[in-house]
């Protein structure tokens, strides 16, 4: 039966080369197989059939029995449209055609007994459906039909060819025809019984057919199980092997440069989280496997302080750091940073970013080579071949997301004993998001923000009360406050927000005005110098107000900048709203977040909006981001979801995802690799996509 399911698709009978040519490229449907999975994302009631006369506006799509009794094609502006009466015993309605019009009229049988569907609509009380689905009364009485009918997937051009949702249909009538729905059982009959899941051959079946709503629950429950569960078995599996296989180095002293740092330098007192945090890496690093743990942290929860000190107890044991950032400003920040923090420690940190002079560089490879550089922070430049340490003991990567699952094993392949991996994200990414993403990776989390720090005040005002936003801010810079006013520039080429951007200022500039107030602008079209220029302005105090763009977003550390003002909030994503506010409550003074927008919103700005004024935590605003966007934008990916999933969906599906994982994590807690007999055919399935599709092709 496999061998069966692997056939080219344009051997189905109805199919052939045009059609599965098409099929592939509009849909990546090849095989038998390929098709049988492409599963529907909607269904619609067809057990009922209207008469013409219960027609009423609210109707979505309709079924009515009835016959065509008179066609006409009616000229219009440069084309043409189709239109033929049809009639049942209560009255009479409009189809309408505008394209395919010469096909469609040689095909249509009057006074023959057919069923229409599609959508109903109303003009003068006269009803009418466009580009209806039309069925022979005697074919529709004989088809593997259901009461819910599904709703496939589909593209524009395959509309346009004549692949409608009916053509699918007939495919996979014919598909289930060909092959006897004989698909075989994945999944071992233990884990069926405990987890309740029906059979797959049934689960196949009904998914396509269901003839009822019942059936259909049961089997969408089976099949998103079935995927999660094989792709958590790939995570737990690769985590497993990798703490069995992949030695590190074990860091067994906690010594003189982490001590004095701990009894003498440290700037302030370690939240609860972070002395648990560094608690949770000190015992990886002390074990003979190696690290690889994601540290999550809200904006300014001291994520910063916890790698330093990470990098002291590999200091400790003679190793070398390195802390990997996306951007030059990040890396510049974190050199800063560290740099202010190590005082007096004794210890050479250095940085190495594409703009580092060739004499420096020197000094820098040299010094690596032979160990007397202990720390070096850098961005893709670290990368290099050319780049080579004497021992690097751990890596450090901010911002995870940004860099490929490759440029982590290039930092692994500058050792022969690969370093330990420290991976730091402040976007809060909801825990099932976590385990499926990093699943790979251990995860530990700061949340909570040190002590002194006032929660920032986030207030939603509409255009209509900027006369008192603007009191407000002259109030503040006569505190000697510091404000930013963030206006959206969603690609740096579109004219109209930068319009947006250049009208504001203006307009700030007058409200504002030079020798009592001074403005700065910075935005995506300026030279690199004269950004940093303004930045440099701001953050020595020499501006009152900075009017950016998004570039802000990552890396301006102010800590006098008490009020950021975001314009246009509704057109923001909410992790970028969160992450605006988190530049300002970086002083000890009460710090406030202003979201501007217009009088019109949609549902989902309504619930930005109110989420970001109800709370400051990042995993909670992650957790509403999640609902609302999907995976897929979430991670900074616009592809349709981070995982590239057939049925399930990790955010609706975050219950039977953890169900899956448990299950999952059972079993190999038994039997590692899975080499009891009942779990033949599941290592057989897991060895096929572990071939066919490594866990990183569903993480796009």
């Amino acid at each position: 039966m496999a061998d069966l399911l692997q056939t080219p698709i344009e051997y189905l009978k109805g199919v052939g080369p045009a059609r599965g040519q098409l099929l592939r490229k509009e849909l990546g449907i090849s095989t038998y197989a390929d098709l049988a999975n492409f599963f529907p994302n909607r269904y619609i009631d067809r057990t009922r059939y209207y008469k013409i006369n219960e027609l009423n506006q609210s109707n979505a799509e309709v079924q009515i029995i009835g016959k065509i009794v008179h066609v006409k094609t009616v000229e219009q502006g440069k084309g043409k449209r189709l239109v033929a009466s049809f009639a049942d015993d209560t009255g009479q309605m409009d189809l309408v055609w505008f394209q395919g019009i010469k096909w469609i009229r040689e095909s249509i049988k009057i006074g023959v007994p057919l069923v229409v569907f599609g959508k109903a609509t109303a003009f003068n009380g006269f009803y009418n459906i466009a580009h209806p689905e039309m069925e022979l009364l005697t074919e529709h009485e004989q088809s593997l039909r259901t009461a819910l009918q599904p709703v496939y997937p589909s593209t524009e051009t395959l509309t346009n060819r004549g692949i409608s949702n009916r053509t699918v249909n007939k495919m996979m009538q014919q598909l289930f025809l060909e092959t006897q729905a004989n698909f075989a059982e994945t999944l071992p009959e233990q884990l069926l019984k405990d987890a309740h899941l029906i059979p797959k051959k049934a689960a196949m079946f009904n998914i396509h057919f269901p003839k009822s709503t019942e059936v259909l629950a049961k089997a969408q429950f089976r099949l998103k199980f079935e995927e999660l569960f094989f792709i958590q078995l790939q995570l737990i599996t690769k985590n497993l092997i990798r703490k069995h296989k992949i030695k590190g180095h074990p860091f067994k002293q906690v010594g003189k440069y982490f001590n004095d740092f701990y009894q003498n330098h440290l700037p302030f007192e370690l939240t609860g989280a972070q002395k648990r945090v560094i608690k949770e890496i000190r015992n990886d690093m002390g074990n003979e496997a190696q690290m690889n743990r994601l540290l999550q942290g809200d904006v300014g929860s001291g994520k910063t302080m916890v790698a330093l000190m990470s990098m002291l107890i590999a200091l400790d044991n003679g190793f070398q750091s390195c802390l990997m950032a996306p951007t030059e400003i990040l890396a510049n920040q974190h050199f800063k940073g560290l740099s202010e923090m190590a005082t007096g420690l004794g210890i050479n940190i250095k940085i190495l970013t594409g703009s580092t002079k060739a004499p420096d560089r020197k000094i820098i490879h040299e010094e690596l080579e032979n160990g007397s550089l202990h720390i070096l922070i850098g961005t893709h430049a670290l990368l290099e071949d050319k780049v080579k340490f004497h021992n690097l003991g751990l890596a450090v990567i901010d911002e995870q997301h940004r860099f490929g699952v490759e440029q982590r094993s290039k930092l692994w392949k500058k050792n022969d004993i690969p370093p330990h991996v420290l991976v730091m994200t402040a976007t809060p990414i909801p825990r099932t998001l976590a385990m499926s993403l990093y699943g790979d990776l251990d995860v530990s989390v700061i949340d909570e923000l040190p002590p002194g720090r006032k929660p920032i005040q986030t207030v939603h005002r509409y255009d209509a009360n900027r006369l008192k936003v603007w009191k407000f801010i002259k109030d503040e810079i006569a505190k000697g406050r510091q404000i930013y006013i963030v206006y959206p520039l969603i690609e740096e080429s579109s004219k109209m927000d930068y319009k947006d951007l250049m009208d504001g200022y203006e307009s700030i500039s007058r409200d504002f005005p030079l020798p009592q107030y001074s403005v700065s602008i910075v935005h995506g079209k300026m030279k690199p110098a004269d950004k940093d220029a303004e930045m440099e302005r701001f953050s020595k105090g020499k501006t009152n107000i900075m009017v950016a763009t998004t570039v802000i977003e990552v890396g301006v550390n102010v800590p006098n900048a008490s009020v950021m003002i975001i314009e246009s909030a509704e057109r923001f994503g909410l992790s970028q709203l969160h992450q605006l506010r988190g530049r300002v409550g970086r002083g000890a003074e009460q710090s406030y977040c202003i979201l501007m927008t217009g009088h019109k919103l949609s549902h989902d700005s309504k619930t930005r909006m109110e989420t970001m004024v109800r709370t400051n935590d990042g995993f909670e605003i992650a957790e509403v981001d999640l609902k609302l966007r999907g995976p897929g934008d979430m991670m900074g990916t616009q592809q349709s979801g981070v995982l590239n999933l057939q049925i399930a969906d990790i955010v609706r599906d975050r219950d039977i995802l953890a169900h899956a994982r448990n299950f999952a994590f059972e079993i190999l807690k038994d039997d590692p690799a899975m080499q009891k007999p009942e779990h033949a055919t599941m290592r057989q399935v897991y060895m096929e996509l572990t071939r066919k599709k490594n866990i990183w092709n569903y993480i796009s």
